[in-house]
């Protein structure tokens, strides 16, 4: 089935001449991410954008939405006064599946538990024409990849892991719920005009080594901030070789370096992948307009000239990579880890080994991981680790258990998890003897933060690819290199695992039964959208105030928050997932994971009005009630991570009125504007230093706030002496706008009502 082909074909039909005007205006060859962002302005551009510095409207073809994120995002759009999305949008359920014990009961669990929340996402849905894809259905990135994503289009997605998309050349960017609003609200959506670093893949990979390792190099190279303001462009004869799905890969792991989104170019490999997918039109459209769906020539030819920064990397030089622990950005190649580990006193033994999730669960992961287990098992062997599978959608399940591979897994004692999130994100209900026990577990998922999967801060988790993680399930150890070790067999004889092999796409076609779509009704004006004046899942929600007109004066300090504090530091998954609805009941995580510069405890701070020290959450509270602001303070790269907008509600229901860090990450600096907080940065990183446990926070300058023009932060201590230092903000006038009307939400409500 082809979604939007009539919508599709105008966008193709008019992307030709866009691309010449833009090339007629910049006055030189285009990168594809230029053809594509220019395609997709929600007005012509009168004059070329200037990259990292422009705020740029622009108009997406569609919006995403996981469980998880598109409930507070549609409790937000449901005041807004529209009866309709203006663009395409669907709903997943992936997120608030728990993994405990296997797919099917797992599943039925969810449905019981969570039978509200999906009742309320499916008649919310069903009411404003958005497309609904049942619990059970799959992963968003991969139901987006096997039915959406298109080469050329442009799709906002409320997960930070939407530049999955970029496998099918789409311009594909995570948000915060409150952009989501603004699209399917049909007003233009905000972004400052990124950068472009071009990464040139040379070169075909062989053997171990996967399009997983590619972007596990790059986040070597650039860390976790290393993209951040950036859209990563791959391109070159490398890049060409690699599949789709492997692309797609490439592009969801980018969020790790805080990319904007990452993409490639259209090829044959997208084109076969389409039609695979049943998108032969599609595919045909996109091979007349070919060459508007790559780098003009030049840029290959000459791409320092037309990218910010350019990597180079050649494949067929390319090792296996795992990298963590605590980061993705700690880069370790196969041929060192035994040493590294040793060096670092990493828990060698492998307790679990999971595969799958959005970054890696297409058909050729999975056949090329079950060939190394069809080979382990006709050798003697078997997983010396816990093995857990995850496939991506109901499509790839079906497909790889009629090809056998399910079987496989299942033979070696893996266990196949639903298609959903799971463990990726937190949602598995882990068996372990002593949580507080050092260990190690190894995934092909994407992210992999202190207490990410298990919620355990003992837990040493390292990210690589399919192969190497099953390869090193048999083998159990950190030590064992597949390249060149050996494995002892149940009989004592030395064995060598064979290189995995697979198939980009299933030989005998994708098959599903039920894919597990609900098509919205035509006409939602009589659909009631469920939510329990009672419940403890979902709240409607009330307007944040309005700006009071003056500077910030006597707000106390809540947190200075030491060190990394991703959106899991702040407002952490797992088992919060069930209140994502419900902005009061969550907000009880608020911060609760961040360390306490004062102390080096979390969620340990101290209360000013009592002089006790307690719980991040329960202090906030007791200055709201006093009718006192708050102010958190954050070191480098502050909300990196996720795209979930809780981590900006939260602070702004509990009375923070502003965030002052040493850098923020893209998603949750917008997330924080967007709900009328103040995000600002230190002038001199340095200042972070002066701010005490006991000081009465100002901030002045507001009643002037402009864009380019810096606040002054008062830090008055308890000594009666004070620091005056100078904060600044990348605020232009419509986000000041949002600042003084109390949040994006009012502003959009009062321009619909007029």
């Amino acid at each position: 089935m082809v979604f939007d082909l009539d919508r599709i074909k105008k966008i193709y039909s008019e992307l030709p001449g866009k691309v010449n005007a833009t090339r007629k205006l910049v006055n030189k060859p285009l990168t594809l991410t230029e053809k594509i962002l220019y395609a997709h302005l929600s007005t012509p551009a009168s004059h070329p954008h200037v990259r990292g510095k422009d705020y740029v409207d622009f108009a997406p073809d569609r919006v995403a939405m996981q469980d998880a994120t598109a409930q507070m995002a549609l409790l937000q759009f449901m005041t807004c006064g529209r009866n309709h999305v203006a663009v395409p949008s669907t709903v997943h359920c992936d997120h608030l599946i728990l993994a405990k014990v296997g797919a099917k009961q797992d599943l039925q669990l969810a449905l019981e538990t969570n039978r509200e929340v999906y009742d309320f996402l499916a008649s919310i849905s069903n009411k404003y024409g958005i497309g609904f894809w049942k619990p059970g259905a799959g992963i968003i990135h991969q139901v987006v990849l096997e039915n959406y994503a298109f080469p050329g289009g442009m799709m906002i997605g409320t997960d930070s892991h939407t530049p999955n998309a970029g496998g099918l050349g789409m311009i594909a960017i995570g948000v915060g719920g409150a952009d989501a609003v603004d699209v399917m609200a049909g007003l233009p959506w905000e972004l400052k005009m990124p950068k472009v670093i071009g990464v040139k893949l040379t070169g075909k990979m062989s053997g171990w080594t996967s399009a997983k390792d590619v972007i596990l190099w790059v986040a070597g190279q650039l860390t976790v901030k290393g993209g951040t303001g950036a859209i990563i462009e791959y391109f070159g004869d490398g890049a060409d070789s690699l599949s789709a799905t492997g692309k797609g890969t490439i592009c969801n792991m980018g969020a790790e370096i805080g990319a904007t989104c990452s993409l490639f170019a259209y090829d044959e490999k997208m084109s076969a992948y389409l039609k695979a997918t049943g998108r032969e039109e599609v595919a045909s459209l996109a091979d007349n307009i070919k060459e508007h769906l790559r780098p003009d020539d030049d840029v290959y030819a000459n791409p320092e000239k037309y990218y910010d920064q350019v990597l180079e990397l050649d494949l067929s030089k390319l090792e296996p990579y795992l990298n963590g622990p605590y980061t993705p950005d700690l880069a370790t190649p196969i041929s060192k880890l035994k040493e590294t580990a040793q060096k670092n006193g990493w828990p060698e033994k492998i307790e679990v080994a999971l595969i799958g999730s959005c970054t890696n669960s297409s058909y050729e992961d999975i056949s090329r991981s079950a060939s190394i287990v069809k080979d382990a098992k006709s050798k003697g062997l078997k997983t010396a680790s816990e093995f857990t599978i995850t496939p991506g959608s109901e499509q790839v399940r079906f497909t790889i258990e009629r090809d056998g591979f399910i079987k496989e897994f299942e033979e070696v004692g893996g266990m196949v998890l639903a298609n959903a999130c799971g463990p990726c994100i937190g949602q598995w209900s882990r068996h372990i003897d002593d949580p507080n026990r050092k260990n190690t577990i190894i995934t092909s998922y994407n992210r992999n933060f202190a207490k990410r999967n298990d919620g355990l801060s003992s837990t040493h988790a390292f990210v690589g690819s399919p192969e190497l993680v099953t390869a090193l399930a048999i083998a159990g150890s950190l030590s064992f290199n597949p390249l060149r070790d050996k494995l002892k067999n149940k009989t004592g004889e030395e064995v060598m695992l064979k290189e995995p092999s697979g198939y980009e796409l299933p030989p005998k076609g994708f098959a599903v039964d039920d894919p597990g779509f609900q098509a919205p009704a035509k006409d939602g004006s009589g659909i009631v959208v469920k939510v329990a004046p009672d419940s403890k899942r979902l709240q409607l929600l009330q307007p944040f105030a309005e700006w009071e007109g003056n500077d910030l004066k006597g707000l106390k300090l809540l947190i200075k928050a030491k060190g990394k504090c991703t959106t899991d530091h702040i407002s952490m998954a797992g088992p919060w997932l069930k209140f994502r609805g419900h902005l009061d009941n969550i907000s009880n995580n608020m911060l609760i994971g961040a360390i306490n510069y004062f102390n080096d405890k979390a969620d340990s701070v101290r209360n000013q009005l009592t002089g006790e020290y307690g719980p991040v959450p329960a202090t906030a509270r007791a200055y709201k009630a006093a009718g006192i602001g708050t102010v958190v303070v954050g070191d480098e790269n502050y909300g990196e991570g996720s795209s979930r907008e809780h981590a900006a509600m939260e602070p702004r229901h509990l009375g923070v009125r502003a965030i002052i860090v040493r850098s923020f990450a893209r998603i949750h600096e917008t997330n924080l504007k967007k709900q009328g907080m103040l995000a600002l940065t230190f002038d001199n990183k340095a200042d972070y230093d002066k701010v005490q446990e006991d000081d009465s926070i100002d901030i002045n300058g507001l009643t002037s706030f402009a864009p380019g023009k810096p606040l002054t932060v008062v830090l008055n201590h308890k000594d009666g002496s004070s620091d005056a230092i100078t904060v600044n903000h990348t605020y232009n006038e419509p986000q000041i706008e949002w600042f003084k009307e109390g949040g994006a939400l009012n502003v959009i409500r009062k321009e619909l009502s007029k």
